[in-house]
């Protein structure tokens, strides 16, 4: 078989950015509503009137346009790039209202538009035959994978982040250990990083807290017997000793002892300590292990285990971490960073949930009873979706994540559509990442990367390389209960 053969087939049967128009179909199918989920039952209340208002099921329209004239049409691709429209989609979500108790009718609320990536399943051209494409305007040869924002081309760029929910350990030049840990749940992703000195104190940093104490967190979720939380890290003299010096570091001896610790740490009144100290051991440490109070025991066992293992790599009983290893290393598609930014604008603290319940409150003083289509501000949601395409500033405070497609050439177009950008400011060495790393062979091209500052940050996919999607919350756990039933533990 000739290379020629190899890519025109890849192209015919694997297609060359397949995995984003599936990301973007995977969004529309369970990310919107799995967003909507969360929201569940949203109650506002104005003195003795009580309203809730529960979300149900997500529907994505057809895209269309509202011309001059007040009329509604479908609309396909290249209409929308001549004429400089935006190619998208309304979206609507059954909202009941429960008014004082009473369950009153259901209603299909407009909450925005939402860009259409071309050639996914909600596109008009998903089902057109190829003389039907051309009918339309349209080249049957196109990949798609991009959408059209006021009539230009733009296409979310592949983002290099590294994994989350998995601890990296490495050495640091005191001949100390470092440990990163990004916990990421329901789109909420929280950094922590746990300092090993060579003395053998180690101190964890995550939320507002710096260098808190290892034991100190430990007995805070109520592990305070010191031979349990021994015991509980290993059995091995030889890591147990090094641990040892975190116990003398500290008079801490009770949980209520830790928690004031903690306190102070968040430089909190005495009066809202404890609220404060429980939302943060909820909250905020490992939410991936859960956010109840329940999940404690949990999160302490998690902690002795990177103890363990901390300790472990600073005695050469285990290896460390390479962070550009990239097995470490994940890709965010369209679909995730749409689902980070949708969840944001809904559930933000500015966004539209919050507006719709300031918009209840404000319209009942004035003595009117609005429907929940009058609280909604649709613009609202569809402006800040279009602005962080059209700008490329996104979520967590990254930008050129959405780009002009470059036409150049068909080839320049599927090099941009598999481009990839690591978060790593360019104005900085990070030569290491720079590098070509062995595990880059056959998933990354070593060669087509910008000469400049700009060197082995941004990259391309290799010629036949995919992207899988991984596994849905429900996958997962069977997956998970599948090896347990094993006798895996």
């Amino acid at each position: 078989m000739s290379f020629v053969t190899l890519v025109k087939g890849f192209e015919k049967e694997r297609e060359w950015v397949k995995y984003q128009i599936e990301s973007f179909n995977n969004f529309i199918d369970f990310g919107l509503q799995k967003i909507i989920d969360e929201v569940g039952v949203v109650r506002v209340i104005q003195e003795a009137e009580d309203l809730k208002l529960k979300f149900g099921k997500v529907e994505i329209g057809t895209p269309t346009i509202h011309e001059a004239d007040g009329s509604t049409r479908t609309v396909y691709p290249n209409e929308a790039r001549i004429r400089n429209l935006t190619y998208m989609a309304p979206i609507y979500v059954n909202i009941t209202p429960i008014f004082n108790g009473v369950q009153e009718k259901m209603e299909r609320v407009h909450v925005g538009n939402l860009p259409i990536m071309v050639r996914s399943k909600v596109c008009t051209l998903s089902d057109l035959e190829e003389s039907e494409n051309i009918d339309v305007g349209e080249d049957p040869t196109d990949p798609g994978g991009y959408f059209i924002v006021n009539g230009t081309e733009r296409v979310l760029v592949l983002i290099e982040e590294i994994t989350s929910n998995k601890p990296i350990f490495e050495k640091t030049p005191e001949e100390g250990v470092m440990v990163r840990i990004n916990s990421e749940k329901s789109g909420f992703k929280q950094r922590h990083l746990i300092e090993m000195k060579p003395d053998g104190e180690i101190t964890i940093s995550f939320a507002n807290i710096k260098k808190l104490p290892i034991v100190v967190l430990l007995k805070a979720l109520g592990l305070e017997n010191d031979k349990e939380m021994c015991s509980l890290i290993s059995k091995d003299d030889r890591i147990l000793n090094e641990f040892y010096t975190n116990l003398y570091e500290t008079d801490v001896i009770t949980t209520e002892e830790a928690k004031a610790f903690v306190g102070r740490k968040l430089k909190v009144s005495k009066d809202y300590v404890d609220e404060r100290v429980n939302q943060i051991l909820d909250r905020y440490l490992f939410p991936h292990l859960g956010q109840e109070l329940s999940d404690r025991a949990l999160k302490d066992k998690y902690i002795a285990r990177i103890i363990r293992k901390c300790i472990s790599v600073k005695l050469g009983m285990s290896p460390e971490d390479d962070i550009d290893h990239y097995s470490n290393k994940r890709l965010l598609m369209s679909g995730e960073l749409f689902e980070q930014l949708f969840r944001s604008i809904l559930l933000g603290r500015w966004g539209l949930i919050a507006k719709m319940t300031y918009n209840y409150q404000k319209l009942v003083k004035r003595g009117k009873f609005p429907s929940v289509q009058s609280i909604i501000e649709a613009n609202t949601v569809t402006k800040q979706i279009l602005s962080s395409l059209a700008t490329g500033t996104w979520i967590g405070g990254r930008t050129g994540v959405s780009q002009r497609l470059d036409r150049s050439s068909f080839i320049k177009s599927i090099s941009h559509l598999r481009s990839v950008l690591s978060p790593l400011t360019s104005t900085q060495e990070h030569f290491k990442a720079r590098q070509v790393h062995p595990t880059e062979w056959g998933r990354l091209c070593p060669a087509e990367t910008p000469e400049g500052s700009s060197i082995g940050l941004r990259k391309h996919l290799a010629l036949l390389t995919e992207i899988t999607a991984g596994l849905s919350d429900k996958d997962e756990t069977e997956l998970l209960n599948s090896i347990k039933g094993r006798g895996v533990k």
